[in-house]
């Protein structure tokens, strides 16, 4: 995310473009998260989860008060965390959103990792991104499998 001269260099993403608050400090570059209302360490990882959290509410008009950033689970006595989980407004889980740095393949390992998570949160949609490339799945809960969707899942109700 630097370049030679140690200015930030920013990945361009798949998703639309962010209005973000970058400072630098300690040697590190920081971004504003607006849901959390405090400064991050920006990785790649987190240029693209702050990405997902700008779309789901400016373009998909997602209430920001049902967005979680990295909740906490328990997988074989280990603690886990999610990237991004969205809410219905029943308070259950709706749709899980599992970022990945730019340079990190969308692979078997990836959906591994998002199906273990939505395997104890039960949510109805599951996008795996690592900014470039997306995939969004819907849950069949009948039939017990994903389903790829051409398009991203709407706000819940």
């Amino acid at each position: 995310m630097k370049s030679e001269e140690g200015k930030l260099q920013l990945p361009i993403l798949n998703l639309p473009e962010i209005q973000s608050k970058i400072s630098e400090r300690e040697q590190k570059f920081w971004i504003f998260d607006s849901l959390r209302k405090k400064e991050l360490v920006l990785t790649p990882e987190e240029w693209v989860r702050q990405h997902w959290i700008s779309y789901l509410i400016s373009n998909l008009n997602y209430p920001k008060g049902l967005l979680t950033l990295e909740k906490g689970l328990k997988y074989n006595q280990l603690q886990k965390r999610t990237d991004l989980v969205v809410w219905n407004t029943e308070g259950k889980p709706y749709l899980l959103i599992e970022c990945k740095a730019p340079q990190v393949p969308i692979n078997q390992k990836t959906v591994e990792q998002a199906c273990l998570y939505h395997h104890q949160l039960q949510t109805e949609y599951l996008i795996l991104s690592n900014g470039l490339v997306h995939i969004s799945l819907q849950w069949l809960y009948e039939e017990k499998k994903f389903i790829q969707l051409k398009k991203f899942p709407e706000a819940p109700k």
